[in-house]
This record gives structure tokens, sequence and C-alpha cells, in this order.
């Protein structure tokens, strides 16, 4: 009788194991076009001064800034949303990403943007692959690291008042700690969270939200070793 059902349970194992495989690999394809939906959108918008006047020379540079955190709280919900309009905000947020890094061709110089880059990528990938491997519960490290960003915001804003260099450095540097350990545990969550019995579309609305929670996380990532090692102009 051992014999009978080992076989069954090997193959459903391995339908599983597929099945994850195939669902982590979408999660980062998708990421992926969200980096290079910003880095064209950026390289586009920073090669034209007609469209960095449009764009960011007035007030509504404001409306670009914040229009990300807008359709991160408002505009994104993969409990209501399906997974075309996931889609769909989830790339309009990584082209308004793009036009805000539009300006760091002006402040930091392209040797530094590449350095930062390649680092956070490097970074990136080896805290996904401890996160996806690691037989550790990192809900605590997650929880960790979430308290850092909201200590990192409140620091952000009040060095907007005194602009303290060191505090500009210290800064960057929790905020690359920070970002790392939420990429490290959110690959753990979205491995977890993968249902092979769930249906196709709430696997996809999954999948866009574990993509734009990871395409944030690098961004972020990229963004303050830019700030912490980059060389301005």
């Amino acid at each position: 009788m051992e014999n009978r059902y080992s076989i069954p349970k090997a193959r459903e194992g391995a339908q599983v194991d597929a099945g994850l495989r195939n669902y982590m690999s979408s999660v980062y394809n998708r990421m992926t076009a969200g980096v290079l939906v910003t880095a064209l959108t950026a390289w586009l918008v920073g090669s034209s001064p007609d469209l960095m006047r449009f764009f960011l020379g007035g007030p509504q540079m404001y409306l670009v800034i914040f229009a990300p955190l807008a359709i991160v709280w408002f505009g994104f919900n993969p409990r209501t949303m399906n997974s075309r309009r996931l889609a769909i905000s989830f790339f309009l947020l990584s082209a308004l990403y793009g036009i805000t890094f539009s300006t760091i061709g002006y402040i930091y110089t392209k040797d530094s943007i590449a350095q930062s880059f390649f680092v956070a990528t490097a970074m990136f990938a080896g805290l996904s692959i401890f996160g996806y491997t690691t037989k550790k519960d990192l809900t605590g490290l997650g929880s960790f690291a979430v308290m850092g960003v909201l200590g990192l915001l409140i620091a952000s804003v009040m060095n907007m008042f005194f602009h303290n260099p060191m505090m500009h450095n210290v800064i960057s540097g929790i905020g690359i700690i920070a970002f790392s350990g939420i990429t490290a545990w959110y690959t753990q969550l979205t491995k977890e969270m993968y249902n092979s019995s769930a249906p196709a579309e709430m696997n996809s609305c999954m999948a866009w939200a574990a993509a734009l929670q990871l395409y944030i996380s690098f961004i972020a990532i990229f963004q303050y070793l830019l700030q912490f090692l980059g060389q301005r102009q």
C-alpha cells in the first residue's frame, strides 16, 4: 500500500514545485518589466528639456512626485481589482517613478548611477535568494524593517528643515538596511502565499501585488545607495 500511494504524492509535490517556480518567475518578470519601464521613462524625459519642463517645470511636479503614493494607497487593491487593472496601475506607477528619476542624470555622474544600479541589483538578487531558500521565519525581521521605514520617513521629513549632511548619510544607510530586510522577508512571504489550488486569476493578482512590493524595495535600495555612494556632478 505504501508504494501505491507514494508515486501520486511525489507527482503532486513535483506539480506544486513547478507551479511555485512559475509563479515566482512571473513575479520577478513583472517586477523587472516595471524597472525597465522606469529606466526607459527616466531616459526619455531626462534627455528632453521640453518634457522636463512639462512634467517638472512648475507646480505640476508635486502631482508627479506624490502620484505614485496615491496609486499605491488608493489605486492598487488586489482584493477588488482584476489582474488587468493591477497591471495598468503597476506600469503607470513605474512610469511616474521614471519621471521623478529623470533628474538624477543632472545630479549624479553616469558612473555613480551605473555603480549604484549594479550594486542594488546584486544586493536584491542575494536577498531574494536568501528569502526564498532560508528555513528561518523572517516575520520578525519584516516587522522590524517596516518600523525602520516608518522611522526613516519621520527622519527624512525632519532633515528637510535641518539639511544635515551627516543625518542625510545616516538616513541613506538606514534606508538600505530597512529595505534589504523587507526584500528578504517579502520574498519569503510571497513564496508562502502561493496556493497551487487557487484560480489562475487570483494567483495573477497576488503576483502583481508581490511584484509591486519587490519593485518598490528595489527602487528604494537603488535610490539610497545612490545617495550614499553617488558622486555629484
